[in-house]
């Protein structure tokens, strides 16, 4: 079975878009690209905007993820659980994509027998552990989220952490919207590890407009530009390779 790697968007944002292109729309755009959108809410005093959460809702549905309205101090749980569930979920679609491939078109794992489907069920728990995995992290910097800022640092410090442990190679990178003079910034190239987020954050200066739909446009174009070098450079290698024999 060829999982490739999973690439997933991990927004956190406390409240409505209100700049930009609409971000329900750009979900849709990145669940065609093979790029799953999860959505983080942060809540806090059990303030949210109903329209937030239905912007949330729609973001993560659009998008193939997994959305979750969260207080902050349960945030980094939260992270960590919301991560690891798209994974499974990712996986699974790929596994009922092989099955319908073999059975049919009405094949799928609910269909298998209690026996069949726990077997398959463990080797997507293994997968879990050992596909590769690409997450791009956007953090909403808009005013209000100044003082649930070092609250996010220390869940995704938790969530390096904890993918760190797995077997399947992590690669990380952040953006924050809105950035210094733009739309959306890049706070953190590509990476294994998060721990420059402890110097990165101590630099942020909450503040504007939250345009989230434009951060998950730039998202996917990030993820194809890695992918579009990563192609080009294969394609080289192996004409080196051929020319070299």
């Amino acid at each position: 079975m060829k999982t490739g790697t999973i690439k997933q968007i991990l927004l956190i944002t406390d409240g409505c878009s209100n700049h930009g292109e609409d971000p329900v729309a750009m979900a849709a755009l990145a669940k065609e690209f093979g790029i799953t959108v999860n959505v983080i809410g942060v809540m806090e005093n059990d303030i949210i905007d109903e329209q937030g959460v239905r912007e949330i809702e729609g973001i993560a549905q659009q998008g193939g993820g997994v959305s979750q309205i969260v207080y902050s101090q349960a945030l980094s749980q939260t992270v960590q659980m919301v991560t690891r569930k798209a994974m499974t979920q990712t996986l699974q679609g790929v596994v009922n994509q092989e099955l319908r491939q073999i059975l049919g078109n009405h094949a799928s794992l609910e269909n298998l027998s209690p026996e069949k489907r726990g077997e398959v069920l463990e080797v997507v728990d293994e997968l879990n552990e050992t596909v590769d995995l690409e997450v791009l992290i956007l953090v909403d910097t808009s005013a209000s989220m100044k003082h649930k800022l070092p609250t996010v640092k220390e869940a995704l410090l938790d969530l390096s952490l904890s993918l760190n442990a797995r077997v399947g190679n992590n690669q990380f990178s952040l953006f924050i919207f809105p950035g210094k003079g733009n739309e959306v910034e890049k706070l953190l190239d590509w990476t294994p590890k998060l721990e420059s987020l402890t110097t990165v954050f101590a630099k942020l200066n909450p503040s504007g407009m939250t345009p989230t739909g434009p951060a998950i446009k730039e998202a996917i174009t990030y993820f194809k530009e890695k992918h579009s070098v990563r192609g080009f450079l294969s394609r080289h290698d192996d004409e080196f390779y051929e020319e070299s024999i």
